[in-house]
């Protein structure tokens, strides 16, 4: 995978131990795992109410939205100083409740007939946390995306009438997650050269909707993909995962949808047959308006840019007023933001920051991957009043946000340019 356009940020290395603070969050306890209950005020900070008992870290009002098992990123309490999304304001996406893991009994399970040595699910290879860490550390920068990020704007914006969480645009988030390639571990073990799909399968609670038990969250993908960029991920950023990000170990499948990288990795099946599971034949695939039955699993995500202002900001009438804001693609690095103050009349280039890469450090490989682009806008002469703030993005494949999404009913992928009204004082 190339290392192109990674922002110069700084990442503290990850030690080899698991930092006490996270132990404690992860629940260690006698068993695997210890339950989804809501963890005391003392192990992950006061002052500010959490999701409880479905979400376990603080969600303060003014970074977040709190939807009960899902909590939205609030672009206005964004840094544009910051490049990554710490995990602390990192939105989280729950099917069910965020459970507790001990790190110390943890174990991943890796079985299936694409293994060289075909193995059931009752005699899969057990992995430790330590036996994972002896393979090569790495690390990759990605944007982390809900499948569903910009829903509400099909209401909102379009009048279609879609189900699922109403999120506007701040289920996504730019993370360096560390790890070791899922490629050196499948070698390590053996794979057939026959071998085409690999199930990742959670530790989170069954997941039961409308009176039917989905079973545990699982979703496959390909050993393609599995032997490029997929990550087993201890860390986030410098630090180890909180609970609500997959800790002790997660999954990460760079520019896919969310849904895909399985948080909480319990086991991994590899087969020479298609896998399929719930969320990607029922769930998580585009039904509805004019897509077909046969309609294929959604994986990369698609062209979206963020305003980093409140939703009706006020703002001052100035000479001149600067603003900012992010774009990113699950393809490639964005090449081009364009701007406008008058709702699509006419269109601006924004300016777009460029940085150099960067560098691993205690003893890990380069950072690779891309994230999002960091932008501004120099809106000159704004007058007094009501405005509409259109921002689009292109990315170096060529993908450009459309004026529309086309209409799903599950509200998926929607990458329209968005009209921000702000009003000029």
């Amino acid at each position: 995978m190339a290392i192109d356009h990674v922002p110069a940020v700084h990442v503290p290395p990850l030690g080899e131990r698991v930092p006490r603070r996270a132990v404690l969050a992860g629940g260690v306890a006698a068993g695997l795992v210890l339950g989804a209950g809501q963890l005391g005020a003392g192990l992950l900070g006061s002052g500010a109410a959490a999701g409880a008992p479905s979400i376990l870290k603080p969600l303060p009002p003014e970074r977040f939205t709190d939807f009960g098992t899902n909590a939205e990123m609030r672009w206005e309490s964004v840094d544009p100083r910051r490049y990554l999304t710490p995990q602390a304001d990192l939105f989280v996406r729950n099917h069910t409740a965020t459970p507790r893991v001990d790190p110390a009994t943890y174990r991943l399970r890796v079985f299936g007939d694409g293994l060289r040595e075909a193995r059931n699910e009752a005699r899969a290879h057990e992995l430790s946390l330590r036996d994972l860490r002896r393979l090569p550390v790495t690390r990759i920068l990605g944007v982390h995306e809900c499948t569903g990020n910009g829903r509400s704007f099909f209401r909102t914006q379009q009048g279609q009438s879609v189900s699922g969480t109403a999120w506007t645009l701040g289920s996504v988030g730019a993370v360096v997650w560390e790890g070791v390639r899922l490629r050196d571990v499948l070698r390590s073990l053996g794979v057939r050269g026959d071998a085409v799909s690999v199930q990742a399968t959670g530790l989170d609670a069954p997941f039961v909707s409308g009176g039917t038990d989905y079973g545990r969250v699982r979703r496959p993908f390909p050993v393609q993909k599995a032997l490029d960029d997929a990550l087993l991920a201890w860390g986030g950023d410098g630090e180890a995962l909180l609970p609500d990000h997959g800790y002790p170990l997660r999954l990460v499948l760079p520019g896919w949808v969310g849904i895909a990288s399985i948080k909480w990795l319990g086991s991994l099946e590899i087969s020479r047959g298609q896998l399929t599971s719930p969320w990607n034949t029922t769930f998580y695939r585009m039904t509805g308006g004019g897509y077909p039955p046969d309609s294929p699993p959604l994986t990369v995500n698609p062209v979206r840019s963020a305003l980093e202002l409140p939703w009706r900001a006020a703002l001052p009438r100035r000479p001149e007023l600067t603003l900012t804001g992010r774009s990113w693609s699950g393809l490639a690095p964005v090449r081009r933001v364009e701007v406008s103050t008058d709702g699509g009349e006419r269109w601006t280039e924004a300016r777009l920051e460029r940085r150099g890469g960067v560098h691993g450090r205690g003893g890990t490989r380069a950072v690779r991957g891309h994230g999002w682009t960091r932008w501004s806008h120099s809106w000159r002469r704004p007058t007094s009043g009501e405005h509409e703030v259109l921002v689009r993005a292109t990315d170096q494949r060529g993908r450009t946000q459309p004026l529309e999404t086309p209409y799903n009913d599950a509200g998926y992928f929607f990458d329209a340019v968005v009209r921000h009204p702000v009003t000029v004082g």
